[in-house]
């Protein structure tokens, strides 16, 4: 009896061990549009390689000097989705982390590295060949932090056919004011990379047409409200971060323009404490999207 009780626990314990969820870290796509390497990070659910089911997807983004790992390295989000799927929380979902290179998820303004370009004719492309994922808005969503946030919120707004949720935590929203008196070199390092023409301007001459391409509070105040109340939206911020403001902004506008949006504010600041607690809640809205 008690070998086949050390047989049962073995085979349950081996079983255990084949079924946990697998997460691969910088992993590389081929872009052409870039002439590099695009590095990625995926989690795939328990069950994912032993199964033949599709499943639904989230993209999930990084901010400022971030990259493909942060999310894992600093976030924890393997711990923190496992343990969200296993409580019936959330459903089972793959989460890709494409490296966000400090681009702002956008197009370089000079025409020269097509970033966001890339992100939507060959990332998600590519992640629907070479991944069990769902396809269409309904099952595809996407997430991130800070530079990933606005980044979410810009994309999702943006390709509203491709998205069908959205859950952003402390986005790099900003008020013109904010935008205008911000200091010079923060402000020089945050935008070099993707919009080089703003670097060394000073006061209203930042809000220049290469800025425009960038603002959330624009899109949604310039884009038909009937295609933004498309995608779910979800997104929040800590009362001592300094992009509170920007974040409420945000919230105002999606009031008078009454497009339909979850808006939190938490005690918190603009830290990984306030992020690792924002991803479950964020994911369970992303998740409970999958179903309506």
């Amino acid at each position: 009896m008690k070998k086949l009780f050390l047989f049962l626990f073995l085979v349950c314990s081996s079983t255990s061990l084949l079924a946990q969820s697998k997460l691969f870290e910088s992993l590389s796509m081929k872009s052409a549009l870039l002439d590099t390497e695009v590095k990625y990070s995926i989690y795939l659910p328990e069950g994912y390689e032993e199964s033949n089911r599709h499943y639904p997807v989230v993209y999930l983004l990084n901010g400022y000097t971030g990259d493909e790992t942060s999310w894992i390295e600093a976030g924890g989000m393997q711990r923190i989705v496992d343990h969200e799927i296993a409580a019936g929380t959330i459903q089972e979902m793959v989460i890709v982390m494409p490296d966000g290179d400090d681009r702002l998820y956008m197009n370089r303004t000079d025409g020269t590295y097509p970033y966001e370009d890339m992100f939507i004719t060959e990332l998600l492309p590519f992640i629907q060949k070479e991944y069990r994922v769902r396809s269409g808005k309904r099952y595809t969503a996407i997430s991130g932090l800070s530079m990933g946030g606005a980044g979410s919120l810009k994309l999702a707004l943006k390709y509203d056919k491709l998205f069908g949720a959205v859950a952003a935590y402390s986005s790099a929203v900003f008020t013109e004011e904010s935008v205008t008196t911000s200091d010079q070199e923060a402000m020089n390092g945050y935008v070099s990379k993707a919009m080089p023409d703003m670097v060394d301007l000073k006061g209203k001459k930042r809000l220049n047409k290469s800025y425009s391409e960038y603002d959330v509070l624009r899109l949604v105040n310039s884009k038909d409200a009937e295609l933004l109340k498309s995608v779910k939206i979800y997104f929040d911020c800590g009362d001592d971060d300094f992009l509170t403001l920007g974040n409420a902004a945000l919230h105002k506008e999606m009031i008078i323009k009454q497009i339909p949006h979850e808006y939190r504010v938490r005690d918190g600041a603009h830290t990984w404490p306030f992020w690792r607690e924002s991803l479950p809640v964020g994911l369970k809205f992303i998740s409970d999207s999958f179903w309506k």
